[in-house]
């Protein structure tokens, strides 16, 4: 599995080491310009700052010649996640529906919640239940997702819903995949919820079920 590092990314490491210890995959984190999609079986585009979010975040990072390879590789069917700056770029770069705009009120929102699960498929989801709550932090500037015709756009799609809606997405979409769930987009972190020593009281390592899923998934031969 590959871990994209742009200038900017800030969280390669820890979304690297907890693909290893909770996924049980291989996973290396891989420079931008160095990266080629044909060999690896995953790729992960964690959260950040990809080039100082000038311009709006995820921007120039989709601009990019990795991001070329990213959409080749999601043609092919490699299983493709992009965590906070990553599903912004996912989305700039047209893998992924919508937009993710500046969060209601103008500020940056950092804090645990829940988040539901609805129509868990895919490698990233594939241990998931059907309207389960899992906990996982959020911290983001620019996490409002919106898209016209939100309910058009969710049926038949696997998408995360906020238990409490931080930064006014339409229809309290956290996350959002591709109608097989190859491709899926989160502005939650899954790897600060992944060990039980990271969630605050009251709160759980919901986080661990994406990277269960795809050491599942690509075990089975996905």
């Amino acid at each position: 599995m590959a871990v994209l590092k742009f200038p900017g990314t800030n969280c390669e490491e820890e979304t690297a080491y907890a693909a290893r210890e909770v996924g049980r995959v291989e996973a290396s984190v891989v420079w931008h310009e160095d990266f080629r999609w044909r060999g690896w079986d995953a790729v992960i585009l964690p959260g950040g700052f990809s080039y100082g979010d000038y311009g709006r975040a995820g921007l120039i990072a989709s601009w990019s010649r990795a991001a070329g390879e990213v959409r080749e590789a999601a043609d092919n069917g490699v299983p493709i996640l992009g965590i906070c700056n990553g599903f912004q770029v996912l989305t700039e770069a047209g893998l992924l529906p919508g937009s993710l705009l500046a969060n209601e009120g103008g500020s940056f929102v950092a804090r645990w919640l829940r988040v539901r699960i609805h129509n868990p498929r895919g490698p990233w989801l594939l241990l998931a239940r059907e309207g389960e709550w899992y906990s996982m932090p959020v911290a983001h500037a620019e996490g409002r997702f919106y898209a016209g015709d939100p309910e058009g756009l969710l049926a038949g799609r696997p998408w995360l819903e906020y238990d409490e809606n931080p930064n006014g997405s339409v229809a309290g979409v956290a996350g959002l995949g591709s109608p097989d769930g190859a491709v899926l987009g989160l502005m939650p972190h899954p790897e600060r919820a992944s060990f039980p020593w990271q969630p605050p009281p009251g709160f759980d390592a919901g986080g661990r079920v994406v990277f269960e899923s795809i050491g599942e998934a690509l075990r089975r031969g996905w």
